[in-house]
């Protein structure tokens, strides 16, 4: 190591498995920020199921090990790169993708995934913006062609992507319905832009539903739970509806035939498929909404870097979540 590296803590995975993997070590050398890239004092950083399935070894996505998780921080810029013009030293921003991981205390990322956190957004806030919001907006924009006038239903609308996605989706002129499975979560949901809430642990939400939206249907339903909800989401669908899936953990078994007569079809989602221009596109989404004042993160449950394994057994097994999970350093 060269002499005078400052160190840091941060999670560090050695293999993949069960959140026990997740091991916080105290000698873990700052990344150097070269080119276009900047350092970030890490205040607040998100837990997004997505780093559940790329720790286990279950994702399409496996990094090279050891690896650092986490990829939506806030925080302080520390340094930059050479080739570094838009930020410096001293700025509050947040980020969409990190370089070196953000389970940790300094985090490294590429220029063109980081954004200006305005005043009027706190570091916690700013952690719960880049998977939730970008995610919801590839959802709703890139996949289900979402327009003015269109129904949606968010079934499980409490977290952080069921939220982001029914306050975006209310700006843009839709009428919003969504699921919770708690008082709490059904609460959230109508403060942040559902126009109706049906909890989802009732055995017959699903008429509920069906008796709300009558014959036509609803037309797009941006699933987060897709190996439970696949097959009613099928016949819930309008003429020409779209299933999104946005979350999905095993196998589920549905009839094609179900979508045939309405010619409806399931979409799957990826952020990380996302061009360049297509992130920047999602934060000019997200820039209007922090202006207009209709974007505004939930935070959830909240944990020290120590707990990192608490919250990784939580946002799995915690049913009725709300809001967004964020490690706080």
């Amino acid at each position: 190591m060269a002499t005078g590296q400052k160190l840091m803590r941060a999670v560090r995975v050695f293999e993949f498995g069960g959140p026990e993997v997740l091991k916080l070590q105290s000698n873990v050398a700052v990344p150097i920020p070269k080119g276009h890239q900047v350092l970030i004092k890490v205040h607040a950083c998100g837990v997004n199921p997505v780093e559940t399935y790329i720790r286990s070894g279950t994702y399409s996505r496996k990094p090279a090990l050891p690896y650092t998780p986490g990829t939506d921080v806030s925080g302080v810029i520390e340094s930059v790169g050479d080739g570094v013009s838009a930020f410096k030293k001293g700025d509050r921003v947040f980020c969409s993708s990190t370089v070196s991981g953000g389970y940790a205390e300094f985090a490294l990322a590429e220029d063109h995934t980081v954004y200006t956190l305005p005043q009027t957004l706190d570091f916690k806030q700013g952690a719960a913006l880049a998977i939730p919001y970008f995610t919801a907006c590839r959802a709703l924009f890139h996949s289900a062609h979402v327009r003015a006038g269109d129904s949606v239903l968010v079934h499980g609308a409490s977290g952080g992507v069921g939220l982001a996605t029914c306050q975006i989706a209310r700006a843009h002129g839709l009428k919003v319905l969504g699921t919770a499975g708690s008082e709490e979560g059904k609460n959230l949901v109508l403060q942040n832009g559902a126009h109706e809430v049906f909890d989802h642990k009732e055995v017959d939400y699903i008429d509920k539903i069906k008796k709300s939206v009558g014959d036509k249907g609803v037309d797009v339903v941006i699933e987060m739970l897709a190996n439970v909800n696949l097959n009613n989401d099928l016949k819930l669908l309008s003429r020409g509806g779209r299933v999104i899936v946005v979350g999905c953990r095993g196998p589920i078994e549905i009839n094609p035939r179900d979508t045939m007569a309405k010619e409806t079809s399931i979409t799957g989602v990826s952020l990380f498929s996302s061009t360049k221009e297509e992130l920047q596109q999602f934060a000019s989404i997200l820039q209007t909404g922090m202006e207009k004042g209709w974007l505004r993160p939930v935070i959830g449950s909240e944990y020290p870097l120590e707990k990192v394994v608490q919250a990784h057994e939580d946002i799995i097994h915690s049913s009725g979540k709300t809001g967004k999970m964020i490690l706080l350093l």
